[in-house]
């Protein structure tokens, strides 16, 4: 499974080939959250993996908008 449930949030780490690929798939991400205005928490850590934690800040819960956010996400990393 691509995503796990964890402490209430979707989360999926991602390992890149390097530091520029992990930063811009997190700018990817970024364009697409900023169009559906539902906004991960997203991390790069150790030079070359990328968190991405995906729940909603208001009730810090799952909501069906995180589910449409975590379908765009994967759309973008099973595009690279």
């Amino acid at each position: 499974m691509k995503w796990e449930e964890s402490d209430g949030k979707l989360v999926r780490n991602v390992k890149c080939q390097e530091f520029k690929e992990a930063l811009a798939l997190l700018n990817k991400i970024a364009v697409v959250a900023e169009e559906i205005n539902h906004h991960p928490d997203l991390k790069i850590y150790s030079y070359k993996y990328l968190s991405i934690e995906v729940y909603t800040h208001d009730t810090n819960s799952i909501t069906e908008k995180d589910y449409e956010l975590v379908k765009e996400i994967d759309l973008i990393l099973d595009g690279r």
